[in-house]
This record gives C-alpha cells, sequence and structure tokens, in this order.
C-alpha cells in the first residue's frame, strides 16, 4: 500500500523562538518514503537530529513571526497485520535492553496504578491474548469524543472518564500493557480513514522479540499506518515543540492511499 501524506502547519510566533519539528514519515525496513518534500517559511531550519529508538528525525527550527510548514510524502507500507493473539510474551527478565523502559510508568501513563485492575479483569490471558483483550475491551468501552481531553490529560483521567481521543485511547492501550509487564510505547503515525483527518496516535507492544502496531480506536490497520515516531508517551512524539510562546493560525492533514 502506498499513503500519500499532506500537511499544512501555521503558526503565529511573537519572538524569536526555538521549535523542534517532527513530522516527516520515518524511513524503516517496513515503511519506505518514496517521495518526501518539507518546505517551511519564516524559519530557519538549525539541524536535524534522530527521534527516538531511531525512528524518524526532529528538526530545529527557529522561528519569528508566521511559521509555516508543508509537508507533502508518498511512503510505500510493507507490513502485513499479524494476528496478536496468538502471539507470546516475553517474560520481564529477558527483555532486551531497548524494550525494558517500556515497561516503565511515564508522565501520562502511570501503569503502576492500574496492575490490580489488569489481573483482575485479564488475569487469565497472557501475552498477545491479554493484549487483544485489552484493546478490545477499549474499543468497546470508551467513546471516542473530540474536546474533552487536553495536554494535561492522562491515562488515568481517561480511564475515569472513559472518552476521549486517540491519544487517550494510545495512552490507556500502553498504560495497561505496562501494568501486564508487556513493554509498550506510544508510536505518532499516519493513517487513512482517521476521523477527523489529523495525526493519528496508536500502541506499540513488544511480543515475540517485535513491536506490533495496535489501535485501540479500531481506525486503523496495522497494514495501513506509517510511523512518524515513538516515545513513552505523547509528551515523547509531539509534532511541534515550542520552546517559547506560539499561536496556532492553521493546520491541516490530509491522507489518501492508492
Amino acid at each position: 500500500m502506498i499513503l500519500n501524506i499532506d500537511v499544512q502547519l501555521a503558526y503565529q510566533v511573537t519572538q524569536r523562538t526555538d521549535m523542534l519539528l517532527q513530522i516527516e514519515a520515518a524511513d524503516l525496513d517496513d515503511q519506505t518514503p518514496l517521495e518526501s518534500q518539507l518546505n517551511m517559511s519564516g524559519v530557519t531550519e538549525v539541524a536535524r537530529v534522530a527521534a527516538d529508538d531511531g525512528i524518524g528525525e526532529r528538526v530545529w527550527i527557529s522561528g519569528d513571526g508566521v511559521f509555516r510548514c508543508d509537508y507533502a510524502a508518498r511512503v510505500a507500507i510493507d507490513r502485513s497485520e499479524t494476528d496478536l493473539s496468538a502471539l507470546h510474551g516475553t517474560a520481564p527478565h529477558l527483555l532486551p535492553a531497548e524494550a525494558v523502559r517500556y515497561l516503565m510508568p511515564s508522565r501520562y501513563c502511570p501503569s503502576d496504578e492500574f496492575q490490580t485492575f489488569v489481573a483482575a479483569e485479564f488475569g487469565g490471558l497472557e501475552g498477545g491474548a491479554r493484549i487483544t483483550a485489552i484493546r478490545d475491551w477499549i474499543n468497546s468501552a470508551f467513546s471516542y469524543v473530540p474536546g474533552v481531553s487536553n495536554a494535561q490529560t492522562t491515562a488515568l483521567d481517561s480511564f475515569v472518564q472513559r472518552q476521549g481521543i486517540c491519544r487517550d485511547f494510545a495512552h490507556v492501550m500502553v498504560t495497561l500493557a505496562r501494568a501486564s509487564a508487556i513493554p509498550a510505547r506510544f508510536a505518532s503515525v499516519y493513517a487513512p480513514g482517521v476521523n477527523p483527518p489529523d495525526f493519528h496516535a496508536v500502541a506499540e507492544v513488544f511480543l515475540e522479540g517485535n513491536w506490533h502496531l495496535v489501535d485501540a480506536t479500531g481506525m486503523a490497520a496495522a497494514n495501513e499506518i506509517a510511523r512518524i515516531g515513538v516515545g513513552a508517551d505523547a509528551a515523547n512524539v509531539a509534532f511541534l515543540n515550542v520552546f517559547g510562546q506560539a499561536g496556532f493560525v492553521s493546520q491541516s492533514v490530509s491522507i489518501r492511499t492508492e
């Protein structure tokens, strides 16, 4: 499958401000940018730096005035859907070093507060079978409602409210997986069929030695997703971090398949 990605961003910067941009689809074994163009105005590109876990890149920029960014890409996805329920987990003491950090609680994913819940709700299941049950439980128990959460909303908040957007669904998925001693990380992605069209968020879980995409919203299939970046939670993979003041002007994200 090939995804056609078009993104436009515009922000008003009142004084010279450093910003960290991460919107480009990563070049990975299972996804390949065939064409890619990033155009910016109102800024000076400072440097490209590797993103977390070597997945994707970030761009340091400095802006003053109206910052505009246009990103267009064609990305080939070469990834099959996997039956997660058939995959085995890995005992924590056998995990590779790079997966261990994703067992730990993080800013938006207080997994240590959910161990009793996952034991009671999913205690008879292990590995991929538990991940599938968690995914299906979130999908049925939560409502996708834009506007009910904000940048401070944690997985605990969403768990209580039982509603939110993709970011919140992913945080709950990551949290319950970690509470089950299964490494999980937050992934910022592009995917077709997301409604409303926007940057999308899913979880990735570590099973049988590999990372597997899981979308608790049910809007995106693993073989249709292009990763932008990954991290412990949304704080690590924001599409734009502003180290100063910037005001929103406009934003649009369009994903088409061919």
